[in-house]
This record gives structure tokens, C-alpha cells and sequence, in this order.
């Protein structure tokens, strides 16, 4: 989906009284679910899972977005393997234009995790190259870290602590543990 197309369906849902937005700490627009959409909740996840359990996973590793990613994987990553201080993590997709290859996310302790689509300039905690379609099949669950570094499909610099507990922070989909149905 275009990121204009995107808004404008924000914008729609908004208008119903789905959804509300804010203004984040960055200056971007964060949105979450009014009481509305919380009761859609059940019905959106359990169209997910179907997703996930009878749609072929080539079809979503077809259509793929940094952007989409880095904020579905900030939604979810989980920093309690992390060191208990800021990390930064950065990800870089070196299968697309250099000026689409670098993303980063923030974890601390005491204001969360931030997705960045610009170099927050801290130290690197984490340099995680590989392509996109990679990382998105580990997010997805159809992959694991440890599979694609084994592989040479990921490299995975920095902190040790932080590289060698990369599948338990990582955010993975919320959907990714759905057993998957064969045709």
C-alpha cells in the first residue's frame, strides 16, 4: 500500500471512531485503537491467524515494506533480553536503494521503543545487514535468526549480548506462531 493510500485509509478509520491519533515524541502521528476498535480486535486478529494459516507466505514476502516492518517490528519487540540501558539497533536491507537500505530502532528501559528513518545518532549496538525479504520471513516466523545467519543471509555485528539474543527481542509477528495449512 502507498504510503498516500495509507493515510488516507488512517484518515477514514479515524473518522469512524476507530482508531485516534497523537503526536508523538518524534513529531510523527502514533495512532491506537479507541474502545470502538478494541472490540474489532478479536475479529481483525482472527483474520490474521486465517491469513497466516491458508494464504500462500510467498504472496506476502512479495510485497514488501522497510517502513512497515521497522514499525511492526518496534510495535513488538520485547526489551527484557536487552541490556537494561538504551540499545540501537540498526537494520540494513542491501537489497534496496541506499537511500532505502537504513533503519534503526531505540529500545530503553524507561521510554520504550522507537522506530527511526533517520540515524538517531547513537552508538550501534546492533548492525544487522541482510535483505528485506529475509528479514521479513524471520519476522513472519517463516525463517529464524539463526537459520539465516547459519546461511549467510543475515550478518550480525555488535554487542554480544545483543546479538546472541536477537531471536528472543526481536518483535515478531503476532501471527507468527499460527501452524500453517498445506493447499
Amino acid at each position: 500500500m502507498s504510503p498516500t493510500l495509507l493515510s488516507k485509509r488512517l484518515d477514514e478509520l479515524e473518522e469512524a471512531g476507530v482508531i485516534k491519533s497523537v503526536i508523538g515524541t518524534s513529531g510523527s502521528r502514533e495512532y491506537s485503537l479507541t474502545r470502538a476498535g478494541e472490540e474489532l480486535r478479536p475479529i481483525i486478529m482472527g483474520i490474521g491467524a486465517w491469513g497466516q494459516r491458508w494464504v500462500e507466505s510467498e504472496l506476502s514476502l512479495n510485497n514488501l515494506d522497510p517502513e512497515l516492518l521497522i514499525w511492526d517490528m518496534h510495535r513488538g519487540l520485547n526489551i527484557d533480553p536487552l541490556p537494561s540501558r538504551r540499545t540501537c539497533l540498526q537494520f540494513v536491507f542491501n537489497n534496496l536503494p541506499e537511500d532505502r537500505q537504513n533503519y534503526w530502532l531505540v529500545a530503553d528501559p524507561h521510554s520504550g521503543v522507537e522506530a527511526c528513518y533517520k540515524d538517531p545518532g547513537y552508538e550501534i549496538d546492533l548492525f544487522a545487514e541482510c535483505s528485506l525479504r529475509t528479514m521479513t520471513a524471520i519476522w513472519m516466523g517463516l525463517d529464524t535468526v539463526q537459520k539465516a545467519e547459519n546461511d549467510g543471509r543475515i550478518v550480525l555485528t555488535g554487542r554480544r549480548e545483543v546479538v546472541s539474543s536477537m531471536q528472543d527481542w526481536l518483535g515478531l509477528s503476532p501471527f507468527s506462531t499460527v501452524d500453517r495449512m498445506a493447499g
